[in-house]
């Protein structure tokens, strides 16, 4: 009887599991959302694809590499929230929907007529081209397939796509459109390009080194992949560098699921199905960083970092750690796949062996010892740092040096969980001096970048979380400021729009202003070419003179302005 009991509650939790296992695909409607392109969806971009300090959070839809498409709500709703802006989604359009979801649209060209209409009142009123507007549900409804916007590429260095989300209405979470039955041509298996190995502590080892190794590997006839046998020992963790390609495509997007087997037990499991975006930054840990930053090459850790609390992990046992014993074998299997469940295998065979370790993880000594937990301070040379607690993930020896008036906050291989403040005396330039400095980063190929500066009477600082080499820089020469399809004193009686070009070979644009008869105009900003453009359909000319005017600042307050005269009359 007890046997019978133990097997029917052991049937009971294997059937709970695949539930468990299979609720995300029955818990969202499938029929519900249309597809928001009347073309057939290629994509250029997965959700949960590794970003740059981000999971992608939608999918990024190809558009013929043009822009104007029309763009259409994928379900009955009303437009809750419309953002402008220069970078991030560019214009975007999020729509509330009765079942629960909010879908979004972003890096669109223009808005519909009743939407451009709403939100040009918006920007005028605010005299910003830059705004984001919550409407109430009454303001703009939409109908399932209504069009609501043209395709662009707005947001910053971005091509012409469309940018898709599904977000939980209320928590705001965004999860994998293609639950919702949004469906993708895919019959190719992903890949896996590249494997390392961890040594987890000062004792572990791979192949006797205590360092991160890459590990070479074959593929069988049966398109699985089979690494060379190992020697290890104490705790250990493997990485791969993988992506997916979808019919269609050339781009390599990301994976759906990394699963982890050790001797036929699953130790780890990781799934692109949703997240929030206050966890997005976690990546840095999901990621081997320090490689992405010298290399440029993604490697996604088959194990969990302390204080990676990320909520795509669907399953890790003792956080996918694997303890490796003297004279016992492992195999160890990885297995990813794209959400058609295409996949691909790479089996690597372990033999516990405590060797001696021929080369250590051995960390560079300095003066300056960091406790994650705990607040820091360093001062020399004037140059102030101040890390707050729980500025960086784990404890270690920050590299720290002044030479040559360029400070040294170690070395960009870290990840950040917060940012830190940098601090620079200047008490001893005069007044004049200071009004044209700035805090500027260095990068590896020493060109420099502006950080936004605070300034106080003797000190300037600059809040950041970025590491590497810092300075600071003068300033002293205004932005330009071009005409580009007018010139001064021209009729425009056919014309449709004015655009200027602007630059600032220093501290950069901070903000710009142009005026027609004195009044505020909505003048748009492409960040690819430096060109702000007035739609002239945005004003009644009642008579036929007119003064245009355009004021561009830096970010150290250097300013200058255009005055033109052009006549229209319409």
């Amino acid at each position: 009887m007890k046997k019978q009991l133990f097997i029917f509650l052991f049937l009971s939790h294997l059937i709970v599991f695949s539930q468990d296992n299979n609720s995300l695909n029955s818990s969202y409607p499938t029929n519900y959302f249309k597809s928001p392109l009347n073309i057939p969806l290629i994509l250029s971009g997965t959700f949960g694809e590794l970003r740059t300090n981000h999971f992608h959070s939608g999918l990024d839809i190809k558009t013929n590499q043009r822009e104007g498409l029309q763009v259409l709500a994928s379900a009955e709703g009303y437009v809750s929230r419309i953002s402008v802006s220069h970078w991030g989604f560019g214009k975007a359009i999020y729509i509330t929907h009765p079942n629960g979801f909010t879908t979004v649209y972003g890096h669109l060209q223009k808005f519909s007529d009743r939407i451009e209409t709403y939100i040009k009142n918006e920007q005028y009123k605010k005299e910003s081209f830059e705004v984001q507007v919550f409407p109430l549900s009454t303001d703009l409804p939409v109908l399932q397939n209504e069009i609501i916007a043209l395709s662009g590429s707005t947001g910053g260095f971005v091509g012409p796509h469309l940018h898709f989300e599904i977000r939980d209405t209320k928590s705001e979470k965004p999860i994998n459109p293609l639950f919702f039955g949004i469906d993708i041509s895919d019959s190719k298996n992903p890949r896996i390009n590249t494997l390392i190995g961890y040594s987890l502590d000062e004792k572990s080892q791979i192949n006797r080194l205590n360092i991160p190794t890459q590990l070479s590997f074959k593929k069988l006839e049966n398109g699985d992949l089979l690494a060379n046998k190992i020697n290890a020992f104490g705790t250990i963790g493997f990485g791969i560098n993988s992506f997916d390609q979808l019919d269609n495509a050339a781009n390599l997007n990301g994976i759906f699921s990394l699963e982890m087997f050790v001797n036929g037990e699953k130790k780890h499991e990781f799934k692109a199905t949703s997240f929030s975006f206050s966890e997005s930054k976690l990546i840095n840990l999901l990621l081997d960083y320090e490689r992405l930053e010298i290399l440029n090459q993604r490697i996604q850790k088959c194990y969990i970092e302390p204080l990676n609390d990320l909520s795509l992990y669907d399953h890790s046992l003792k956080n996918g750690y694997i303890f490796v014993q003297d004279g016992l074998t492992y195999n160890v299997e990885i297995i990813i796949k794209d959400f058609k469940g295409n996949n691909q295998k790479i089996i690597i065979p372990v033999i516990g062996k405590d060797d001696t370790i021929l080369v250590s993880n051995t960390p560079k000594i300095t003066p300056y010892e960091i406790n994650y937990n705990q607040f820091h301070t360093f001062n020399k040379d004037g140059i102030t740092v101040a890390f707050p607690k729980f500025t960086f993930y784990q404890n270690f020896y920050l590299d720290f040096d002044v030479k040559d008036s360029v400070v040294k906050v170690h070395s960009p291989i870290l990840p950040l969980n917060n940012n830190y403040t940098l601090t620079f005396d200047v008490s001893n330039y005069s007044e004049g001096k200071k009004k044209q400095l700035y805090i500027a980063s260095i990068d590896d190929k020493k060109r420099t970048s502006y950080e936004t500066t605070v300034k106080k009477e003797n000190s300037f600082y600059t809040s950041t979380k970025k590491l590497g080499n810092f300075t600071l820089l003068s300033d002293e020469k205004k932005p330009t400021i071009t005409l580009l399809n007018f010139n001064d004193g021209q009729w425009l009686t056919n014309s449709t729009s004015l655009k200027v070009k602007i630059s600032d070979t220093g501290s950069g644009i901070h903000s710009y202003r142009g005026e027609i008869d004195g009044a505020w105009i909505l003048m748009e900003y492409n960040v690819k070419n430096s060109v702000l453009t007035y739609d002239l359909n945005d004003k009644i000319f009642t008579s036929a003179e007119h003064h245009f005017k355009i004021e561009v600042t830096d970010n150290v307050g250097n300013t200058n302005t255009m005055n033109a005269t052009f006549f229209r009359k319409k």
